[in-house]
């Protein structure tokens, strides 16, 4: 594997490249409303970077945004962080996982947060061999919208 340092995707085709991979993370993406919904988070902080391998195709991608709160003030907070399933295990999660620590140093951020799926035992394994602790319960519930009034 050539060393390829991740990039952060600028034009609609980076975007739209990582559709791929990114799916494998998140099923219920679709492909046409991909750049636009991109577009809208990085309204909002959200920046995405990914890994190319030799041939130059998408292999590693990973969102993330820098926050502040209350609770741990400057926060850089990884939404989504995935390898594709046919590279795994050849060092590009890695690379982008410490490329992404790197990136909140460079922040200067006080903690480097990631939230996973319970169900995603491997990527545990991962990322506690990578350093990451388990510090907190994300609770999570669905809401549902006001019922419309019939007058």
């Amino acid at each position: 594997m050539e060393n390829r340092a991740p990039q952060i995707a600028v034009s609609d085709e980076e975007i739209l490249a990582c559709f791929g991979v990114m799916q494998e993370l998140r099923p219920h993406l679709q492909q046409t409303e991909f750049v636009s919904t991109i577009r809208l988070q990085q309204q909002e902080g959200y920046r995405l970077a990914y890994i190319k391998d030799d041939g130059a195709t998408v292999v590693a991608c990973a969102g993330y945004r820098v926050i502040n709160n209350l609770a741990s003030g400057k926060t850089f907070y990884v939404d989504d962080l995935v390898t594709s399933g046919a590279e795994r295990a050849l060092g590009y999660g890695s690379m982008l996982l410490n490329w992404l620590k790197g990136a909140a140093a460079s922040e200067g951020c006080s903690v480097f947060h990631l939230d996973s799926g319970v169900q995603r035992h491997s990527a545990h394994k991962f990322y506690f061999k990578n350093g990451l602790n388990i510090v907190y319960y994300h609770f999570s519930q669905a809401i549902e919208p006001p019922c419309s009034q019939s007058k």
